[in-house]
């Protein structure tokens, strides 16, 4: 099967992560994958050093024509079957160049964001697409009503986890933790993410104050973003700073998640299944988490995590209470994320369903 992949984001995360995954999976089974990138996005250099065909488009409104005309070549060079769309404007322009050209369209939507009803919800996942896929279910039936689709052809496929990977770090947490001046007697909390508002961290670190009771307790905040100097200067104006450690960005997180006692991400929006809470549950971290997006499809209530409400950092905190207090309780719950991910989130799973709508498809 011949696949092209369109991508209007100029970024680097779980979305352009989970397309040259796909791509790569892909391309082991057999299939020939190319890649069209926005100019000088952040995705072109990373599949071009696994040895993609990457071609470089401006992907916006003003040159459409351009665009067309380009994938148009693109897809008679190398006789595409299929068109995988990833964003708002590569889902308008390639799914036109589908239509125009006699190939078929799919649609990933990655994001969990609210998506405009009317026009926008029916051409982009209805007209211009031949089936759609999301990476949470919460999504799908969205996208179901919106634009009036059934469930044999809009449906989630989460983004799965190598489970040999985690197993490489699964061992790897006292160097970590001596690094960060975190010990064995300590009880770590973390999360990992892009520091966003919408992320939930704030809400963290104020469940971690009415926990600073518990002096073994320590806060272990992964990654940097836009809001990591906000979040510093809460943990100082609540006199726990010292109980808090900032890692900033680290180019591989899993050791960090991997010298946790317990994972969370109270997300208030935008969430699908979150990698970095499937990554958690694959190294056996019980989950705290919101019911936003697809968390809940892995943090199951009372069996791999606690589940709360979005902002309440007093439930939050009489969640993180009980797994302080009792290991075996996160032992227990922290095994079940592992059996959770082992049965329905491991990337072989994910490519499967993916090839499987592919060939469904074509």
């Amino acid at each position: 099967m011949r696949v092209l992949h369109t991508e209007a984001s100029n970024g680097f995360g779980g979305q352009e992560i989970r397309i040259l995954r796909e791509a790569i999976g892909m391309r082991e089974r057999g299939h020939e994958v190319v890649i069209a990138v926005q100019k000088g996005g952040k995705l072109v250099d990373a599949a071009r050093s696994e040895g993609f065909e990457v071609y470089e488009l401006h992907f916006r409104q003003k040159h459409a024509l351009k665009d067309l005309c380009d994938l148009k070549k693109i897809i008679r060079q190398h006789d595409i079957e299929l068109i995988n769309t990833h964003s708002s404007w590569d889902a308008w322009i390639g799914g036109m160049a589908a239509r125009l050209f006699g190939v078929k369209v799919l649609r990933t939507r990655h994001l969990s964001t609210a998506i405009r009803p009317g026009l926008n919800s029916r051409a982009l996942y209805g007209w211009l697409a031949d089936r759609v896929v999301t990476t949470c279910e919460e999504t799908a039936q969205v996208i179901r009503r919106q634009a009036k689709r059934s469930e044999s052809d809009c449906y989630s496929v989460a983004t799965g986890i190598d489970l040999e990977q985690m197993d490489r770090y699964s061992n790897a947490t006292g160097d970590f933790r001596a690094q960060h001046g975190l010990d064995d007697t300590h009880i770590v909390v973390g999360t990992a993410c892009v520091f966003r508002s919408w992320k939930g961290v704030e809400t963290l670190i104020r469940a971690a104050k009415l926990l600073e009771h518990h002096q073994h307790l320590r806060l272990l905040l992964v990654g940097d973003g836009p809001a990591m100097q906000w979040y510093q200067d809460i943990c100082e104006e609540l006199h726990i700073q010292d109980r808090v450690v900032f890692t900033g960005y680290l180019k591989d997180p899993l050791p960090a998640i991997a010298a946790m006692d317990v994972f969370a991400l109270l997300s208030t929006a935008n969430e699908g299944v979150s990698q970095a809470v499937l990554q958690a549950a694959a190294l056996s971290k019980p989950l705290v988490t919101t019911r936003t997006g697809g968390l809940d499809e892995v943090c199951l209530e009372a069996q791999t995590g606690f589940l709360c409400p979005v902002g309440d950092q007093r439930k939050v905190a009489e969640c993180l209470e009980k797994l302080v207090e009792d290991p075996i309780l996160r032992l227990s719950m922290g095994q079940a994320a592992r059996i959770l991910v082992e049965k329905r989130f491991t990337m072989k799973a994910t490519l499967d369903r993916m090839e499987q709508t592919y060939q469904a498809l074509v």
